[in-house]
């Protein structure tokens, strides 16, 4: 199986050598277990040296993407900072992109490298995950793509993608299972010290509230609800903040900020409930309380829903101080 790496212009080192390296390691579990390699592995680009992180490392690619004519799997790792320079950088490479898909080769992007893949055109229509920190952005710019918010991986019509940073070695490892078999990956996992078993990014994402966008009164209305999380809001209270009707006030807050009022909300209680777990030895009915929950079902459902880990789990996960639960 052709396995070919596109080296992007302004590239992330640290997802250009995974699957080079992953594929690589493949093979020689494989040929440990008395099989045959499967991977033929191979890095593309637009030029013959291309730069990474900025300057910092110079990889040397095997053949021009101009002359890849063919291949099984194309994988488009991330770009290195802002993402329309990027996009601008590498854009020669879209159309090679879409005509390798055209004629059979599928397309895996790693990370906000979905941001380069769904510049073909491919993904209108479809879904695809990317890093939970670049969502609002890549919605912004690809409002035909479907993204699977916290999703780690997404396939669809031999299309797929990753999720944020780490999340890229989770769909390695599914394509090196999906296309050799499930003892290599395993042992890929143990080797590379992986978890095969996480399935979303949402435990890692951080709520920075969904501000960009124009509507000042919405802006109001946000500040007033990341001051007073830990009231009763009524949404009353904020639609007369800006002297707007019920309904109005609902529609320009979700036109906004993607969320309908009670969800931001939700979003701000318990980003800031995430911070008390991670800093101070409160125990969970407190920190509960102190963010406007009375309700311990209710605040553990919201809590997991958002998260993908109970209170105590993400307390155990990413507490910084000892605690007593």
């Amino acid at each position: 199986m052709q396995i070919s790496v596109f080296v992007p212009e302004y590239g992330v080192i640290e997802a250009v050598t995974p699957p080079f390296r992953t594929f690589h390691t493949a093979n020689e579990f494989l040929t440990t277990f008395g099989k045959k390699p499967v991977f033929e592995v191979e890095y593309v680009g637009l030029r013959a040296y291309v730069p990474a992180n900025n300057g910092e490392y110079m990889i040397k690619t095997d053949r021009l993407l101009k002359d890849v004519t063919e291949t099984d799997l194309l994988i488009i790792p991330p770009v290195f900072g802002d993402t329309a320079k990027g996009i601008r950088a590498n854009a020669e490479a879209i159309p090679y992109f879409k005509k390798l898909h055209e004629k059979g080769s599928r397309l895996a992007s790693l990370c906000i490298g979905a941001f380069l893949l769904a510049e073909t055109g491919l993904l209108n229509g479809k879904k695809c995950s990317t890093h939970w920190a670049y969502i609002s952005e890549f919605k912004e710019r690809f409002p035909e793509v479907e993204v699977e918010d916290g999703a780690i991986i997404t396939e669809h019509d031999n299309i797929y993608s990753s999720g944020g940073a780490s999340s890229l070695w989770n769909l390695l490892l599914y394509l090196v299972e999906k296309f050799s078999d499930r003892e290599t990956a395993v042992m890929i996992s143990k080797y590379f010290a992986l978890d095969m078993g996480r399935d979303s990014q949402s435990q890692f994402a951080i709520f920075k509230g969904q501000r960009n966008h124009n509507d000042d009164d919405i802006q109001k209305v946000q500040d007033y609800i990341e001051k007073h999380y830990c009231d009763k809001i009524k949404i009353e209270t904020l639609a007369n903040l800006i002297n707007s009707g019920r309904r109005t006030f609902e529609r320009r807050f979700k036109e906004a900020t993607n969320n309908t009022a009670i969800e931001y909300i939700q979003r701000v209680r318990i980003e800031a409930a995430k911070t008390f777990f991670e800093a101070s030895r409160k125990n969970v009915t407190e920190i509960m309380f102190d963010v406007g929950y009375t309700d311990t079902k209710a605040f553990r459902d919201i809590f997991k829903k958002i998260t993908g880990l109970t209170p105590i789990e993400y307390r155990n996960k990413f507490a910084k101080v000892a605690h007593e639960v």
